[in-house]
């Protein structure tokens, strides 16, 4: 489709690379494997979670802006048409009062600050190829009240306002941003709760259960192949509230 300002959309579900963070467990694990599964190019990224024997993945430490930068040269001849699918991440359980500050501040740093690192390198790429989609896996935890994830939960609601202010930027160059509000899935948070905790999560679900990774994967798709929805934080919660 071309536009009045004479900007090709594309429209079609051909993908030409697809690069994932956190790509060596949990549902960035899940992504990278159905992508190939389906026959797509795909990059990942990993960092503690050693991945052996798949020269598709990268050791990353995405807080590093330099690992970040000299990743993205390397990779840099492979890449067109680019979606990134940001799934590093991690978490810090801790009531505010008792907290350890620099554990708290990780969190930012992985969540927020690495995530924006790899956008940043790689939008002068998708700006160029006027193309791009950026997918961020924000959270539930950022839109109820919930105790001890403070860290967490501030990591992921910085997500949806850099997000407005990268659509904005962006969005005359093809490249749509969106961002996908997780509730508590199979392959996600829902594994790390203890069995009380998850069953009391559970009955406040009107389906009575956690997210299945199929469905992930298919609002993924719908962001993808949905060219006009851009700067939305979708939520994929089951309805909890």
């Amino acid at each position: 489709m071309i536009t009045k300002s004479g900007l090709i959309i594309n429209y079609t579900n051909e993908y030409k690379m697809i690069i994932i963070t956190g790509s060596s467990k949990g549902i960035g694990k899940y992504l990278f494997e159905k992508y190939k599964e389906k026959g797509c190019e795909v990059l990942g990224t990993y960092n503690t979670t050693v991945v052996k024997n798949d020269k598709q993945v990268y050791k990353v430490d995405i807080t590093s802006y330099s690992e970040v930068f000299f990743w993205i040269i390397g990779i840099k001849p492979l890449l067109n048409q680019i979606t990134l699918i940001n799934c590093a991440g991690i978490n810090y359980n801790s009531f505010a009062h008792k907290l350890e500050i620099y554990e708290w501040e990780k969190v930012i740093k992985v969540n927020l600050l690495g995530t924006f690192a790899v956008i940043n390198f790689l939008l002068p790429i998708m700006r160029e190829q006027n193309y791009g989609r950026i997918i961020n896996f924000s959270s539930v935890t950022a839109q109820i009240p919930t105790p001890g994830v403070s860290a967490y939960a501030a990591s992921k609601a910085g997500l949806w306002g850099m997000t407005k202010s990268l659509v904005a930027e962006n969005a005359s160059k093809g490249i749509t941003i969106n961002n996908i509000n997780l509730g508590y899935s199979n392959i996600g948070m829902g594994l790390e709760l203890n069995p009380e905790f998850s069953e009391a999560v559970k009955s406040a679900l009107p389906l009575n259960q956690f997210c299945p990774p199929e469905d992930i994967f298919n609002t993924v798709e719908y962001i993808i192949n949905t060219p006009y929805l851009n700067g939305a934080s979708i939520d994929l919660n089951g309805g909890l509230i």
